[in-house]
């Protein structure tokens, strides 16, 4: 299972989900969205003089939505197309880029660049809520769509469920029952805190590859391909029979950017952002896990608590909020430097220090590390991480820990 598609997806999902709330006295924010698309919705919300709060989180929810959108008409327009899944936003429903040739090499740092500020606009109305702000906004998914190629007119394959729905549920997207009806969701004051803590994880992931700017590597993949072709090219893909060497190419050409970008002189300041994207996310997710633990109803809900159910029909075992804030608490206490990782070349008593990778940044090279001598300067004595909560968790949820951990970030 590839991460950080899966962690696209579902940032768009609950980017709509969030994206709630009266236009009209005859008119719902999703149907305003259907109607009109999220570029005009949220010129419209942040016009407001005096949002109430529903609007307010109306806001946050439509630029959070739109930030994907962005993301996906930058795929089409420039040829992006991350085959590893490392890079958020880079592989969401284009499964073919609809540029001709070769993308810029500066296009995939300057789509991240976007998200990054992007999602610092969305988080922003969230600030703003008030500690006692009360309200139940209901979405439905069936009006939420993307405006790909950027025309202002909804097309059949613009439609969010449609993009995410299969990489949402894998092969189980196919065995659907295509007539169920599309899910509703109501989300409450308790979701904002899930909402910010979303665009504190993808903006620590966007700053973290940010800070290892992976444009020449993408340079070198470019100008090597122009080699290939002047030496004796390969035969174009055939898409009714899969040939290997064609498939490993493309991530192999997606992967070795980031392997040279990291052995560049990291920005120590988009490092240092990143870390607190990160402590912040964690932040957000207990207070998250406090209001909703706190949930009488049980009402269209986006991630329950025990006594609640998924409009989604995911089901969450009993005792989920309180697994996945231990795995949080080690995650904490890594990042601070509390805990430190086990390393190969030591015994119990000593470990990697991950905060330090953060705030003494160095050029990465795997055999250095490998091998240890790189890893000297983030290697020290203190308790190691026992990986005790990650277990239970994944225990807990037979197998799905991964999709799972990704949908309570």
């Amino acid at each position: 299972m590839r991460p950080f598609p899966q962690a696209t997806l579902w940032v768009a999902l609950v980017a709509a989900l969030n994206a709630a709330g009266p236009a009209r006295a005859d008119l719902s924010l999703s149907q305003e969205i259907g109607a009109n698309g999220l570029a005009a919705t949220e010129v419209r919300l942040a016009a407001l003089a005096a949002p109430t709060p529903e609007e307010t989180f109306a806001l946050a929810g439509v630029r959070f939505l739109h930030v994907v959108e962005v993301a996906l008409q930058t795929q089409a327009r420039e040829g992006i197309y991350d085959a590893s899944g490392v890079i958020p936003f880079a592989r969401l429903a284009l499964q073919a880029p609809h540029r001709e040739g070769p993308m810029r090499p500066e296009a995939m740092a300057d789509l991240l660049k976007a998200a990054n500020a992007g999602l610092d606009a969305a988080r922003a109305p969230l600030d703003s809520l008030p500690p006692d702000a009360d309200f139940g906004l209901e979405i439905a998914l069936g009006d939420l769509w993307f405006d790909i190629d950027g025309d202002d007119a909804r097309a059949p394959e613009e439609s969010l469920y449609d993009i995410l729905g299969p990489e949402l549920l894998g092969w189980r997207w196919s065995e659907r029952d295509p007539a169920a009806p599309i899910p509703t969701v109501r989300f409450d004051a308790a979701d904002a805190h899930w909402l910010r803590a979303y665009t504190h994880l993808l903006g620590g992931v966007t700053d973290v590859i940010l800070a290892y700017d992976p444009t020449d590597g993408y340079r070198r993949v470019l100008e090597s391909h122009a080699a290939f072709e002047n030496l004796s090219p390969l035969p174009p893909p055939d898409p009714e029979n899969y040939n290997f060497l064609t498939g490993f190419g493309a991530t192999v050409d997606s992967v070795a950017p980031l392997f040279w970008a990291l052995r560049q002189e990291p920005d120590r300041d988009r490092l240092l952002s990143a870390h607190g994207h990160f402590l912040a996310m964690i932040a957000d997710n207990r207070l998250f896990w406090q209001a909703v633990a706190l949930e009488t109803d049980d009402d269209g809900e986006w991630l329950p608590n025990d006594r609640q159910k998924a409009a989604l029909g995911i089901d969450l075992p009993q005792g989920t909020g309180e697994r996945w804030l231990a795995v949080l608490a080690d995650a904490e206490a890594l990042l601070k430097g509390e805990k430190l990782v086990p390393y190969w070349r030591l015994g119990p008593e000593a470990g990697v220090n991950i905060g330090k990778l953060f705030t003494d940044p160095r050029p990465v090279d795997f055999v250095g590390w490998i091998q240890g001598a790189d890893a000297l300067p983030y290697l020290e004595k203190g308790p190691l991480v026992s990986g005790e909560s990650w277990a239970g968790f994944e225990r807990m949820l037979s197998g799905n820990s991964l999709m799972m951990a990704l949908y309570l970030n």
